[in-house]
């Protein structure tokens, strides 16, 4: 009766534990009718317990709507990042982030760059491998207009993949295939002119990161986007406000 009131009790998952459990071990279900079957009833709860405690209710149960709706950019490896789809495999993560460019900000700013994207900005002013200053372009000239149409020329030199997809007066948003890792899809590049001040801003930033199990960080892109960056600088002669980026030194 004891046995027969523990099964009643038990839900349709740990049923079925204890079923294919009590399968395998059937020599323990040989019971004779000696003295030694109380003891082999014993034995037997014992192990139907057990398997109710390494296999919880629910352990089996599918995954909740909840957990399945989970959006990207609250997984670790997009945090921070905006508008990402994920791609992963037991070896791998690909992470692509579409989002993050000035037009999805309401304050008009540029973005700064995550800890799980590679590239810089202006913007990252609380993640300090990811800042770079801005440029002053009055080593070259005080007059603005002139300094943006030299940046244009020179961001449409860079790369002979760049593509410019929108030009303003004061804002250019420019596209470049990533250099590293190969294969994947486009760099951001964006740049602010504040006349005011004299200064460009700018951000560059990879739309896709991978991760390698088991790092917490993306693979790096070898400085690309900070080296096409100063590649820019150097052919238009600017100056850097403040201490130069070095970049990162990870794999």
């Amino acid at each position: 009766p004891l046995l027969i009131t523990t099964i009643i009790k038990m839900n349709k998952v740990t049923l079925l534990v204890a079923l294919c459990y009590c399968l395998i071990s059937a020599e323990s279900f040989q019971i004779q009718q000696s003295s030694s079957s109380i003891k082999n009833r014993r034995e037997i709860l014992q192990k139907i317990a057990a398997a109710t405690l390494l296999f919880p209710a629910n352990a089996l149960a599918e995954p909740s709507p909840q957990a399945q709706s989970i959006p990207t950019n609250q997984a670790a490896t997009s945090a921070g990042r905006r508008g990402c789809k994920t791609d992963t495999n037991p070896s791998r993560t690909v992470v692509t982030c579409t989002e993050e460019t000035r037009k999805f900000n309401a304050d008009g700013r540029l973005s700064s760059v995550s800890a799980t994207a590679n590239g810089v900005s202006t913007s990252a002013v609380r993640n300090p491998s990811r800042f770079s200053p801005p440029w002053s372009y009055l080593t070259e000239t005080s007059d603005s207009k002139v300094a943006w149409n030299s940046l244009v020329k020179a961001v449409s030199a860079v790369d002979g993949g760049v593509e410019i997809v929108e030009l303003t007066d004061e804002y250019l948003h420019a596209v470049v295939p990533t250099e590293f890792p190969a294969g994947l899809t486009s760099d951001d590049i964006e740049f602010i002119l504040r006349p005011d001040d004299n200064i460009v801003l700018y951000r560059s930033v990879s739309r896709t990161s991978v991760f390698v199990y088991p790092l917490t960080q993306p693979v790096s892109d070898k400085n690309s986007n900070l080296k096409r960056l100063e590649k820019i600088r150097d052919k238009l002669g600017w100056g850097l406000m403040g201490q130069a980026q070095t970049g990162s030194e990870r794999i």
